[in-house]
């Protein structure tokens, strides 16, 4: 057993001086003379590539990307960022759900999981905002109870 061990700290060993060598020696390696760019017209060196074209009015180009959106976190414009985009997320402090939209959103939840089985049973506005239903199977048992907050929309599991 001992033997199996030593045999495997060696080649880890091994394996991880080989990896540090040739990764040294990928790196370290100059460019080419031929391959520097340099202005152009510049005598012993070639010439650079032309300038970017411009971007389009409205747009950046790729220079000014900072991340997967764009500079400002979600770019510009209607889609991308803005106060029109804040319309099509926008999440109102109250939300003022009811006893029927509180089912819908259930019943969304159960269909967009791929759950056409189970059907939302027993809504009930409750005190506090808080707004009941269970999830149950076709023949009427329930398998759980939730409440949700007609303020936030947030659910929590009561039974």
């Amino acid at each position: 057993m001992r033997k199996l061990i030593l045999a495997g700290v060696a080649s880890i060993a091994l394996g991880g001086l080989a990896a540090g060598t040739a990764s040294k020696l990928v790196w370290a390696q100059p460019a080419p003379p031929d391959a520097v760019a340099v202005e152009p017209g510049h005598p012993g060196g070639a010439p650079m590539p032309p300038p970017l074209p411009s971007p389009p009015p409205g747009m950046h180009g790729p220079w000014a990307m900072r991340g997967p959106h764009g500079p400002r976190g979600f770019g510009e414009g209607p889609l991308t960022g803005g106060p029109q985009a804040a319309a099509l997320i926008f999440h109102p402090e109250d939300r003022q759900l009811t006893a029927p939209e509180v089912q819908k959103i259930a019943e969304a939840f159960l269909l967009w999981n791929g759950n056409r089985d189970w059907k939302v049973t027993q809504v009930v506005a409750g005190p506090n905002g808080k707004i009941g239903f269970a999830f149950a199977t076709a023949d009427g048992g329930v398998i759980a109870r939730f409440t949700m907050d007609s303020k936030t929309g947030r659910v929590a599991r009561v039974g």
